[in-house]
């Protein structure tokens, strides 16, 4: 009865840690998203000048090229013209370029760890300390990547076929504290019993 207790305790302080770490996730995709909102609001309104003083410019040739006009515009005037509607081209492209790092951070973000397909590479794990009599478990060695937790990465594997839980995981890992997995660390994936 203790045992089911404590398991049922480390299950949701393991829970509480996954939905922590989920609540962050969304945080920054959220401000992520805000800050490509904005960009994208601020690229429409430079279109929108653009446009306008591509109509200027239509209207002041169209000026120009009719005899008699009193209020043409000169040389001087198309060409102060055409260099705003070159600095605006360029800050749009400067913009774009900006959304463009900023939807490549975001997809970053948003996937970085439960997209992830590990490759199975089998060994053999000597030091499990699990419950193989003989101390040699098969299985497959995984480096931890940032975002990970047991959870994602037991489903990564069940995605490739790989029937394996979060608490097998713990189990041949003595010493692994779930809440606190390092970018890097190496750990053990038991084989699927035959």
């Amino acid at each position: 009865m203790k045992r089911i207790l404590i398991w049922i305790f480390i299950l949701g302080i393991s829970l509480a840690a996954a939905r922590a770490q989920d609540d962050a996730t969304q945080q920054q995709i959220n401000k992520l998203n805000g800050q490509v909102q904005d960009l994208l609001d601020a690229q429409a309104v430079q279109a929108k000048r653009i446009t306008a003083l591509e109509k200027e410019i239509g209207e002041l040739r169209d000026k120009s090229s009719q005899p008699g006009a009193t209020d043409t515009a000169n040389a001087d005037d198309l060409k102060k013209l055409a260099d705003q509607v070159q600095e605006i081209d360029k800050k749009r492209q400067a913009d774009r370029e900006l959304i463009l790092k900023e939807i490549g951070k975001l997809g970053k973000v948003g996937g970085s760890s439960p997209g992830r397909k590990p490759t199975p590479t089998m060994t053999t794990n000597s030091a499990t300390g699990g419950s193989n009599p003989g101390g040699k478990e098969n299985g497959y060695e995984y480096k931890v990547a940032a975002g990970d937790t047991l959870s994602i990465i037991a489903k990564a594997y069940r995605d490739q076929g790989i029937k394996v839980t979060a608490d097998q995981i713990q189990k041949v890992n003595p010493g692994l504290n779930p809440n606190s997995l390092k970018v890097g660390q190496k750990i053990f994936i038991p084989a699927p019993a035959p």
